[in-house]
């Protein structure tokens, strides 16, 4: 993994779209940042430096959208498929909940080009990011759901509670959150979407059956 510390030097203000639902923290301080509520609204907002799809989900009607808004650069939240299943021309990043917001942003780009425009975009806009591997969960996330899963398993075995391996791994790694404080932040439906994903060529990363009912709303 490559890593591109914060360049404070940028051209001028560039135009960032952010589609989101949900009101969210800035993603780039140094950009005019402007929030849509829809696919649709992207329309209104063409000639834009690049665009952020925060609630991207691979569906051919929104990728059609999305499309439409090239050449400029567009930045899909989507941490399970690669750029090769949803175009190679899109970038990548890591907008779980608590991760686009951090201060350096983790991005994966499909080819040489896309990586270089990427170093490009982050200079103008004088932000940090860490370019990733182009696989299902990239990195931070593969390593969170693992852990997540394994702390499921230890609790389903009975081994201790919720909130005794949350304090444990606060303690003992200084993680800001523990796995169950971590799933719950993230969603355990994105968990259970990336471990299945993971384990079709890692038996490894099979869920807890505990974790996957609890992702279905599922008391236990």
């Amino acid at each position: 993994m490559r890593d591109f510390g914060r360049r404070p030097i940028y051209l001028r203000m560039m135009t960032v779209i952010v589609l989101s639902e949900r009101d969210v923290p800035r993603l780039f301080p140094n950009a005019d940042c402007v929030i849509v509520r829809t696919i649709a609204d992207l329309e209104a907002h063409r000639g834009a430096a690049l665009y952020v799809d925060l609630d991207f989900r691979p569906e051919e009607a929104r990728l059609a959208a999305l499309r439409r808004m090239l050449p400029a650069a567009v930045m899909v939240n989507e941490v399970v498929h690669t750029t090769a299943e949803i175009g190679r021309h899109f970038i990548r990043i890591n907008g779980w909940p608590g991760m686009a917001e951090r201060a350096m942003h983790e991005v994966a780009a499909g080819d040489v080009s896309v990586a270089t425009r990427v170093g490009e975009l982050y200079d103008r806009l004088g932000s940090a990011y860490r370019l990733a591997p182009d696989i299902p969960g990239m990195i931070t996330a593969r390593i969170l759901a693992a852990l997540i899963n394994e702390a499921w398993y230890t609790w389903q075995d009975g081994v201790s509670s919720k909130e005794e391996i949350d304090t444990a791994m606060k303690l003992g790694t200084n993680y800001p959150m523990g796995p169950f404080e971590w799933g719950e932040h993230i969603g355990l439906r994105r968990i259970v979407g990336l471990l299945d994903a993971l384990s079709k060529t890692d038996p490894r990363y099979v869920p807890a059956e505990s974790l996957k009912k609890a992702s279905d709303g599922i008391k236990i």
